[in-house]
């Protein structure tokens, strides 16, 4: 557990630093990644899967967030090409952990079909935030995923939460991937631009951030009132449902309103 200045200086190092196109993401993606705290993750049948790639990041946009993120803990590795090493060092400086490869070596290293733009990464995540911590000053918009499992999907929100100036990202403890791999790829470097929480009842959560002065929309596509007649300017959370089922009943039970965002 992190101390007090620890977590302070987490999220103001973030405070310097959406539509998804759907009212749930689209396809139900691999169970079974493991959670952030490097331990595996349950799947939804219950079953815990394990791999040798979840400490990986590639990609330059992934990586070169990740070594910017000060709330990362140092690199295990670094594997670039020559010409990405020499990025690298030019914007970090000297960088103990890295290691220069040909692009075939670091794509041994990758799970099949990685696309590594001849830089990966090794390194632990970075210590999720409470509810209380990523909820603390209400104002702008955070986004609340109720067990949305595609690490695609989950990606690509960061990445549009990010673009439109979301504050963060809550995710279920459980039924959720870890933010690394292909999941980091897809966000283009947003897991560590904007800070994310981690929540065991989302439920729970929603009932304390209303007490920290949130209100909460739950995105449904049979709701009768639309995405931007439910914002009112005041501090919102959004909650997106899952790829399969959308909303959980106690979730949308506890949202203030339930909007849709219309699509033909």
């Amino acid at each position: 557990m992190s101390s007090p200045s620890e977590r302070n200086d987490r999220k103001s190092a973030f405070r310097k630093g959406g539509k998804t196109g759907s009212n749930k993401a689209e396809r139900p993606g691999p169970p079974g990644v493991p959670g952030r705290s490097g331990r595996p993750r349950e799947t939804p049948g219950g079953r815990a899967a394990t791999s040798g790639a979840n400490d990986w990041l590639w990609g330059v946009h992934a990586v070169e967030a990740a070594l910017a993120n000060p709330s990362r803990p140092r690199p295990k590795l670094i594997l670039a090409t020559a010409d990405r090493a020499a990025r690298l060092e030019a914007r970090f400086g000297r960088l103990p952990a890295l290691q220069v490869a040909e692009g075939a070596e670091i794509g041994r290293k990758l799970p099949p079909g990685a696309v590594h733009q001849g830089l990966a990464l090794r390194i632990d995540p970075a210590e999720p935030l409470s509810i209380f911590e990523i909820g603390m000053e209400p104002t702008g918009l955070l986004v609340m995923l109720d067990q949305v499992t595609d690490p695609q999907n989950v990606g690509a929100i960061f990445r549009s939460a990010a673009a439109f100036g979301a504050r963060g990202v809550i995710l279920q403890d459980r039924h959720a991937p870890a933010l690394s791999g292909a999941l980091a790829k897809a966000a283009a470097g947003a897991v560590d631009m904007i800070p994310s929480a981690s929540a065991v009842n989302l439920s729970r959560a929603i009932e304390e951030l209303k007490d920290l002065g949130w209100r909460v929309v739950g995105l449904a596509g049979e709701a009768e009132t639309e995405l931007e007649a439910a914002l009112d300017g005041s501090p919102t959370v959004i909650v997106m449902g899952s790829e399969g089922e959308g909303l959980r009943r106690l979730v949308a039970e506890r949202c203030d309103t339930l909007a849709k965002i219309p699509i033909a």
